[in-house]
């Protein structure tokens, strides 16, 4: 447990980066890590597209506004929020349910029925007009029921679906750091030209963070880390 809280404190947002290869072992071992993250319904909402070739991540690099980490990183981590993948993940999560013999008949009903309401409740409709039956819907049950409000717009949803990439960002970069390999998350990008290049769609698809990955530079000085106290940070009820 110490070994984990160590690599934990000791992950820093690395801003210049050596030359050094990352085998396809490690590349999995990071990737694997990330998608062992919690998400919300266990849907997983998310995609990751590994940029390790020179020229894509050359081109990628400068979509990043030609931010050191990224010009410097071995390779490029674009973390996409992807609403588009709910439904087949739900399917694909009942097939592996119906091959495993823990699973009763009455279980995998129970599933199907939570993720069939799942995207109901998820659902904005064709320009949002869901979103008010929902609002005047879940408005009135609280009023007799603690509840919470259901997403209203598709910007709720990509809301959602980032807190649960997020998660799996930190996850991807302890791992890293836990492999002897450093890593940046940056925000700084053109969203557009970066969705685009990456052939991504608008509807479903939102760019959350690149993520830098290569190994600390020699020459590069951290500077002290400095973090609020807790007593600023937490409130204990």
């Amino acid at each position: 447990m110490n070994k984990i809280l160590d690599t934990m404190l000791q992950r820093r947002a690395v801003k210049v980066f050596e030359p050094v290869e990352i085998s396809d072992e490690m590349r999995e071992r990071i990737l694997d890590a990330a998608r062992h993250a919690p998400s919300s319904f266990n849907m997983q909402p998310y995609r990751f597209y590994w940029v390790g070739t020179a020229e894509k991540k050359s081109a990628v690099a400068k979509l990043c506004m030609g931010q050191m980490p990224a010009e410097t990183a071995s390779t490029l981590v674009v973390a996409v929020a992807d609403i588009g993948s709910l439904a087949a993940t739900s399917q694909r999560q009942a097939e592996w349910m119906r091959s495993r013999s823990e699973f009763s008949a009455a279980k995998i009903r129970d599933y199907e029925r939570t993720t069939r309401i799942g995207r109901i409740l998820f659902m904005p409709g064709p320009f949002g007009m869901f979103a008010a039956v929902k609002r005047i819907l879940f408005r009135l049950l609280n009023l007799w029921k603690v509840m919470g409000m259901p997403p209203l717009s598709r910007q709720d949803v990509f809301k959602w679906a980032t807190k649960s990439t997020s998660l799996a960002c930190q996850n991807l970069m302890i791992a890293a750091e836990a492999l002897g390999i450093n890593t940046c998350p940056m925000e700084g990008f053109d969203g557009r030209r970066l969705a685009q290049y990456l052939g991504l769609s608008r509807r479903y698809h939102e760019i959350v963070m690149v993520i830098a990955i290569g190994k600390r530079s020699r020459a590069y000085t951290e500077p002290p880390q400095w973090r609020r106290p807790l007593d600023a940070t937490v409130t204990i009820l």
